[in-house]
């Protein structure tokens, strides 16, 4: 190793033509740089540079030898500036899994990533649970809480749940007027859901077990049908909202209040990430701002 050290300084004293000029840009003494020097030729057996008090010139050795340790050093630049690139430039294939309901918000928030010609993108868009490390997933979005692992976990915010239905529907059902009338009432829910833990006016708090009729495993499916009038659902993602907004789903008891789900971003390394997974996270993170409380 010391060796290729001082084959680097030499490459350096022929560039700059002097050993003071060598000297000051590598921060050593001009002194220091004349030892290595004659180590690197007693190393070697061969004299390298024609020494004067006014400049110094190659032997035929010297010459050839430059060739090699020049190309060395450029090899070497060349390296550190690939790996500058790569921690400073996202690039490379960028791996992301998510739920299928955040699929749209993945599109919409990491549109910025267009303008990086050595990135490509792979969405992993599915509600099974993928395993990070075998799918080689950079960044799995995640929705509520999570369990111990030795993955890294990036809190994104945390995302309202409303209670809506389509207008169709409470026209034909009737709306409830209380967290106990909704035992009445037909739910569309996922696999996990059970039942319903809500606060009210006066810090009231109750727990309602869901008599769910129709289940499905995508939040895009539960999303269509309680917009087709099934029945009264969780409105969680970005399409609920819109719909909110259109009017083609409408708030049930504004008054009582869900837990919040909380979106994680999941890394599988703890250490340094590359430039691609830091710009997706920061984009993720200020998209997910706008929407989240």
């Amino acid at each position: 190793m010391e060796q290729y050290k001082r084959m680097a300084l030499f490459a350096e004293v022929v560039t700059a033509g002097s050993l003071t000029s060598a000297a000051r840009k590598l921060g050593m003494t001009p002194s220091a740089v004349s030892q290595h020097l004659r180590a690197l030729e007693s190393d070697l057996g061969l004299s390298l540079l024609h020494r004067s008090t006014r400049k110094l010139t190659l032997t035929e050795a010297g010459a050839r030898y430059f060739e090699g340790c020049a190309a060395m050093v450029a090899a070497a630049r060349s390296a550190e500036q690939a790996l500058a690139r790569h921690r400073d430039e996202p690039q490379g294939e960028l791996r992301i899994a998510a739920p299928i309901g955040f699929g749209g918000m993945l599109a919409r928030a990491l549109m910025p990533l267009q303008k990086y010609p050595r990135l490509s993108l792979c969405l992993l868009v599915d509600d099974a649970v993928v395993d990070l490390i075998d799918e080689r997933i950079d960044i799995a979005l995640r929705v509520g809480n999570l369990p111990d692992s030795s993955l890294v976990a990036r809190r994104l915010g945390s995302m309202p749940a409303q209670l809506c239905a389509a207008p169709a529907y409470l026209n034909e059902h009737g709306w409830p007027q209380h967290p106990d009338d909704l035992e009445q009432h037909v739910w569309l829910g996922g696999a996990s859901t059970r039942h319903l833990q809500l606060s009210g006016p006066g810090k009231a708090n109750i727990d309602i077990k869901l008599p769910v009729r129709i289940r499905a495993t995508q939040v895009t499916a539960l999303h269509a049908l309680c917009v087709a009038g099934w029945g009264i659902s969780i409105a969680v993602s970005e399409d609920d909202r819109r719909a909110l907004e259109n009017g083609s789903l409408v708030p049930i008891l504004p008054d009582w209040k869900l837990p919040d789900l909380v979106l994680h971003a999941i890394t599988p390394r703890r250490d340094e990430q590359p430039a691609k997974v830091r710009h997706a996270l920061a984009l993720l993170a200020e998209h997910v701002a706008k929407f989240v409380v």
